[in-house]
């Protein structure tokens, strides 16, 4: 065999396991996770997006990018992922699934939240019901805090 197939045939191999071993870890690639997964993905291009373009970040002091905020962003939507892998535990000590998927809910409910407030920073109209919403929200949440 050549040198080139081998190195080809065990990058692809390496990349199967590791998908393998990380669906099992979440639970699957089901369409919820899946749903998870897109709404992390366009809430955080969309978090860059606003301090690179619009430099209207509240995350930072001037507004623009920063790789620390970045970097602290994208360790959170790990640790999103790393959460689901804990409820996926939780549900095979309970012979269940609907840790798993409550938890993936309401990540997404969040990530869907976060999407529509850097909708608001890039100055796209939002309807004042839900900018009340959000507001009311955000405030709950700060108060659990």
């Amino acid at each position: 065999m050549e040198k080139t197939t081998i190195i080809k045939t065990s990058f692809y191999g390496t990349v199967c396991a590791l998908g393998g071993a990380i669906g099992n870890l979440v639970g699957g690639f089901d369409a919820l996770f899946k749903a998870l997964v897109i709404c992390i993905l366009i809430d955080y291009f969309s978090g860059i997006i606003v301090a690179l373009v619009f430099k209207n970040s509240p995350k930072t002091d001037t507004g623009a990018l920063e790789s620390n905020a970045g970097l602290k962003g994208l360790a959170k939507k790990i640790f999103i992922l790393l959460i689901v892998a804990v409820a996926v535990q939780v549900d095979i000590v309970l012979n269940s699934n609907f840790i798993r998927n409550a938890v993936i809910l309401g990540f997404i409910a969040n990530e869907i939240l976060s999407i529509i407030e850097n909708g608001g920073l890039m100055g796209i109209p939002m309807s004042p019901v839900l900018v009340n919403a959000i507001d009311i929200l955000k405030k709950k949440s700060e108060e659990s805090k």
